[in-house]
């Protein structure tokens, strides 16, 4: 029969009391005693050890190991906390990245080259082509004969900046643009080059700018996404080069930093509305459920991405509220139609994408990325690229103009490009009323507007044939490196440690900001 002793000091045994103890051993009662006095010490200062570890490393992660969503109920809160202080006073807090995919022809549009219109159906120097790979539709031509631009340029702006006539609208821009006409790439082929692009990096399953962002700086909104993809519709006739999830991923970052693509027709987000018959009060108790099993299961587990699900769950039951009104533009006035024009009454235009990003970011959206493909312009040149621009030239103005009179272009960056250039020389055949033209990383344009860059000017120069750069080259990282800028990172601060490496948008080559892109 076991003492009382023993029965108060059974739960000190290696096995919670479910076991034989010190006493059931036959050992004197002194050595008995001595035994639960270091027991209970040790089992004491395990457990605290324990504790205090935990508790030191939820300070060190800022917050990213504790459950932000447990008790989750409709008034809770689920932000993405910053994991990154700035470094620089950022003079932008938000950016809209308005992507051609498919790579515009620089001297079709920004890149004025007069001299090119006495050169037509000339062979493009040897000089001038020097080494430089050929992708797989023009290295077996017997000729790279120089096509001028099929279109006149004329001066805008009080800065006369030569525009073409193709972007009638934008080039009343010009005094508010930052035009880079030196970017260069690593890529000749569209998927390396919009990886690099959009991620820093050729190979897939690197974090997008948009998930780095969200990342590092947090959320400004509690009701939609961080990062959001807008992807437009189609032209007809136009080549569309294919792009995919992998573009605006979280790469090794945690899920809950990727990008959510709203779709261009029908729901922006699937399986977002309730089942008919489900009230509001019956999804939040779903939702709190699901949210509690998740908790039970990372205190077991430990794994953060559980966290993620539990932050995506409630965001989703934000979002049924929050996107309907989003998308609902009755409330905007009639200057607001006379502006984007009737297209941005289509659901899934660029011009109506514009808009919604001009919503979102009044609505403290971190991150917005508009997508408009067929600018693969290989072929039929002169019959594409009118509907190309006609698409997203007004949109654009638009865009920029809007926010400048909401009072939201001052921390609000907007870019605009691709993923490389265009050749100066024709792919395939070439007359006066049409040609194509390939690939080209060693010169395309880009430019800024608004949250800090600086306006009214032209960064970098080429060659009198569009195809070498002569002065300021801006590589494709340098100029990621700039946007982080204007956001207040410095792109060698903001990094995550990923299979033994320090990774970074910017990438392991050395990187530098342009300073006279920023004012």
């Amino acid at each position: 029969m076991r003492s009382n002793f023993q029965d108060e000091c059974g739960s000190c045994c290696d096995h919670g009391g479910a076991g034989p103890t010190v006493y059931d051993l036959p050992i004197p009662l002194t050595l008995r005693t001595e035994w639960r006095r270091l027991a209970t010490r040790r089992h004491f200062l395990g457990r605290m050890g324990k504790t205090l570890g935990w508790a030191s490393l939820a300070t060190l992660f800022g917050g990213a190991m504790t459950p932000r969503a447990v008790h989750a109920g409709s008034d809770s809160q689920s932000v993405l906390q910053p994991h990154y202080v700035p470094d620089f006073p950022p003079r932008a807090k938000r950016a809209i990245y308005l992507f051609m995919s498919g790579a515009p022809p620089q001297m079709d549009l920004w890149d004025y080259k007069p001299g090119l219109a006495n050169l037509f159906d000339k062979d493009l120097p040897d000089s001038v082509r020097g080494n430089q790979a050929l992708t797989g539709m023009t290295a077996g031509q017997a000729r790279f004969p120089i096509a001028p631009s099929h279109w006149g340029f004329t001066r805008q702006g009080k800065s006369g900046r030569w525009v073409s006539d193709l972007l009638p609208w934008t080039g009343r821009l010009v005094d508010e643009l930052a035009l880079v006409h030196s970017l260069q790439t690593d890529a000749i082929n569209h998927e390396p080059a919009i990886l690099l692009m959009n991620t820093g990096n050729m190979v897939p399953g690197k974090p997008s700018m948009g998930a780095w962002l969200s990342y590092g700086l947090g959320s400004m909104n509690e009701n939609l996404p961080t990062f959001v993809v807008l992807n437009s519709l189609t032209l007809p006739g136009t080549d569309l080069q294919p792009i995919s999830p992998k573009l605006w991923s979280s790469g090794f970052l945690s899920n809950e930093y990727a990008g959510v693509a709203f779709r261009s027709q029908g729901e922006p987000v699937l399986y977002l509305g309730d089942p008919s018959g489900m009230s509001r009060e019956t999804r939040r108790t779903l939702i709190d459920t699901v949210n509690a099993i998740n908790q039970m299961t990372f205190e077991e587990v430990g794994d953060p991405e559980t966290h993620a699900r539990i932050h995506q769950y409630e965001m989703a039951f934000r979002m049924q509220t929050s996107l309907p009104k989003l998308t609902n533009m009755e409330d905007e006035p009639d200057s607001t139609w006379t502006l984007y024009g009737d297209e941005a009454k289509q659901a899934g235009t660029f011009a109506y994408n514009c808009l919604l990003a001009r919503r979102m970011a009044e609505r403290g959206v971190r991150f917005t990325q508009i997508y408009q493909r067929g600018w693969d312009v290989h072929t039929n040149a002169v019959g594409n690229l009118p509907k190309l621009c006609a698409a997203t030239d007004r949109a654009s103005y638009a865009l920029v103009t809007d926010l400048g009179r909401r009072g939201l272009l001052d921390d609000t960056l907007v870019v605009w490009g691709g993923e490389f250039g265009r050749t100066v020389y024709s792919q395939g055949g070439l007359s006066k009323e049409n040609y194509g033209r390939d690939h080209h990383p060693r010169c395309f344009t880009m430019w800024m507007a608004g949250g800090g860059a600086k306006s009214g000017i032209v960064y970098g120069q080429t060659d009198d044939f569009c195809y070498n750069v002569v002065k300021d080259p801006v590589h494709v990282r340098d100029f990621n490196a700039t946007v982080l800028r204007l956001l207040g990172i410095d792109h060698e601060k903001l990094k995550f440690k990923f299979q033994g490496l320090e990774q970074k948008l910017t990438g392991v080559v050395p990187a530098k900001i342009v300073p006279e892109l920023i004012s």
